[in-house]
């Protein structure tokens, strides 16, 4: 059985990896996979839902400059609120208002990095953000992708009713099936959830990196290549 080496940046509690297991077992294929998260709470409730996976609390940024070259598969979620149309609405004079903030370029020092270095295939993830990205991406629903392989136009991922997500943290946590009820860190529990990548596009980003079609209403997979 092949192995697939992934490495899993900012892994929080795995939205984007919460159906990687179905789609390796569809492709007879073993997935070895590396979680990094700084917040330890996080990586504690991680490890609780992901078992097999090696989980290293560290700063994931730098843990990506040291160890990319031993990974077949990255996938990468920097922090997205310093780029968010919401931090640029909220910025201004005024009590309820933040003060301007430069704009987190680790994002794009990665996706250099992964681009120009990185011998595998990877995705990056983040917010559409407030000004003309840097870096041209594939905007799929809520978000951005960068990546070095061809995404499909739909990622699958399931309608929020009304449209948008809740604050609601008991409607968040049912909708990305977690639960944070034992998280005792300094993060807001809403904000964790929001966050979140919907499994279904996690899932269908990894199939596509696998080759892997998945033919619609049918539970059935087509492998016609492996990749790296």
């Amino acid at each position: 059985m092949k192995t697939i080496k992934v490495l899993n940046l900012y892994a929080c509690l795995g939205g984007n990896r919460y159906k990687w297991d179905e789609v390796a077992e569809q492709a007879n294929l073993k997935l070895e996979v590396t979680a990094v998260e700084l917040d330890e709470e996080l990586a504690k409730l991680y490890q609780e839902r992901f078992t097999n996976d090696t989980v290293i609390v560290a700063d994931a940024h730098e843990y990506l400059l040291d160890y990319y070259k031993e990974f077949d598969f990255i996938w990468s979620s920097p922090p997205c609120p310093s780029h968010s149309r919401m931090r640029k609405t909220n910025t201004g004079e005024g009590e309820r208002k933040s003060k301007a903030t430069y704009p987190d370029m680790k994002l794009y020092q990665e996706i250099l990095l992964l681009d120009h270095f990185f011998k595998g295939k990877y995705c990056v993830e983040n917010v559409i953000p407030f000004y003309e990205p840097l870096i041209s991406a594939k905007k799929r629903g809520r978000h951005l992708y960068w990546a070095n392989f061809n995404l499909p136009t739909d990622l699958g991922e399931r309608k929020v009713k009304g449209g948008l997500l809740t604050n609601d943290i008991n409607s968040l946590c049912d909708f990305h099936q977690i639960d944070l009820s034992n998280y005792k860190g300094k993060q807001r529990k809403d904000k964790i959830a929001r966050n979140l990548v919907d499994y279904e596009a996690g899932r269908t980003i990894l199939e596509t990196y696998l080759g892997i079609e998945r033919k619609k209403n049918v539970n059935q997979v087509n492998i016609f290549d492996l990749g790296a």
